[in-house]
């Protein structure tokens, strides 16, 4: 679910305050077919270009602005984005030419993947499924363990990984390097050009710009809480022009963005008897913390994830809580991909997982009827579902 592609200029009179998600920053260099170097130092020799941009999140996931994280020595422009965004596409990376980032992470499967696990070079399998790569701007570790302090840890990763690209990180430097568009761009954007480190930063800037939409719960969410800030005024609005256009503004984007009645007593249940809102907490329904919800804990030698970073023993078993934004598009679920439906993850939480020595404490029966699972889902589906920005796959360097 993207936005459209806009129309794009090459004017120098763009501005450096933008919102993450607009998709003149995804869309790639204007035109058609392979980039050329003609294309490149043009769009290279725009100074707007690699201005650090001031960035803002959209509507809605804009609550989440204390939790931005972005390196001081990492900002964000248009053509750092840009060289991500190709170098995000390129299975050049891979030792075979075969694997790209999106590989296991396609916008066309909700920036993850449609299978259990992630499918490398020579069609090896890994052993967890592929966590998404939206909203990413909002956490420091990544991984579904943690394990890499930054984005810029958890996006050369892969390249050196036997399994996933097959590569090292000297030999993918060497391949685009030889590559005369690549090695244009990194030496205008970076003072020291082509480097795995300049890699990644460029992928993880890339990655800081894929967010999600307004999406019906953020419409509801901010009316509710007008309507309860000024319950005791709304009658007496008209008296209040400034205050009255805003209340009218929330209405008409809630009313745009209608959810079911189902799915507006799901959003009661999710915060409520359904206890979703102990982890899926905040605007990106995220703690970002670890937890052990049983998942894959019923067999001789299970994964246990987090404690292989930690070696603290309340972390075996633990996994990070994924944002639930665009939840529908994202399947299959858990970190072992065991569960494929909405259905069987609403069905773990309220039979209160598999009990194991390490289970969180958040995990509890919950005791939901039949319709009220299916409220749970129906707000899942209707009301966290956002748009993702229009993102260019086609315009790589020759």
């Amino acid at each position: 679910m993207s936005s459209p592609c806009p129309a794009q200029s090459d004017s120098t009179s763009k501005s450096n305050q933008v919102t993450l998600g607009d998709a003149e920053l995804t869309a790639g260099i204007p035109g058609f077919g392979l980039l050329t170097d003609a294309q490149l130092n043009r769009w290279l020799d725009d100074p707007a270009n690699h201005e650090t941009l001031q960035i803002k999140l959209p509507k809605g996931l804009d609550a989440a602005s204390a939790n931005i994280s972005i390196p001081d020595d990492n900002p964000m422009t248009r053509a750092k984005i840009e060289l991500g965004r190709q170098l995000y596409f390129d299975e050049r990376l891979s030792s075979d030419n075969t694997i790209s980032c999106a590989s296991c992470h396609d916008p066309a499967q909700g920036w993850g993947a449609e299978m259990r696990f992630g499918v490398g070079v020579r069609g090896q399998e890994g052993g967890r499924n592929s966590p998404v790569a939206y909203n990413r701007i909002l956490s420091k570790a990544q991984f579904w363990d943690g394990r890499a302090d930054s984005l810029e840890d958890q996006a050369v990763g892969p390249i050196a990984n036997s399994i996933e690209m097959g590569n090292t990180h000297e030999a993918s430097v060497a391949t685009i390097a030889k590559i005369p568009g690549y090695k244009l761009q990194f030496e205008k954007i970076f003072h020291d050009g082509v480097h795995i480190d300049n890699v990644g930063k460029a992928l993880a800037t890339f990655e800081r710009a894929i967010v999600t939409g307004l999406m019906p719960y953020d419409a509801y969410d901010q009316l509710a809480k007008f309507e309860k800030t000024f319950a005791e005024d709304l009658e007496y609005l008209d008296e209040e022009p400034e205050l009255k256009a805003k209340y009218d503004v929330l209405k008409a984007e809630a009313a745009a963005m209608p959810m079911s009645e189902s799915a507006q007593r799901g959003m009661t249940l999710f915060s409520g008897k359904a206890n979703c809102t102990a982890c899926h907490a905040g605007a990106n329904f995220t703690d970002e913390q670890y937890h052990n919800l049983g998942v894959g804990m019923d067999v001789a030698e299970p994964d246990l994830g987090r404690f292989e970073i930690s070696r603290e023993e309340k972390d075996k078993g633990a996994f990070k809580t994924p944002t639930l934004r665009n939840i529908v598009f994202t399947a299959p679920y858990m970190h072992d991909g065991s569960q494929a439906t909405l259905e069987e993850v609403v069905e773990w939480y309220n039979k209160g997982g598999h009990k194991n020595e390490y289970l969180s404490d958040k995990m509890k029966v919950l005791n939901l009827t039949d319709d009220e699972k299916a409220d749970l889902i129906a707000f899942m589906i209707e009301g966290l579902t956002g748009e993702f920005p229009y993102v260019s796959q086609a315009r790589l360097p020759q």
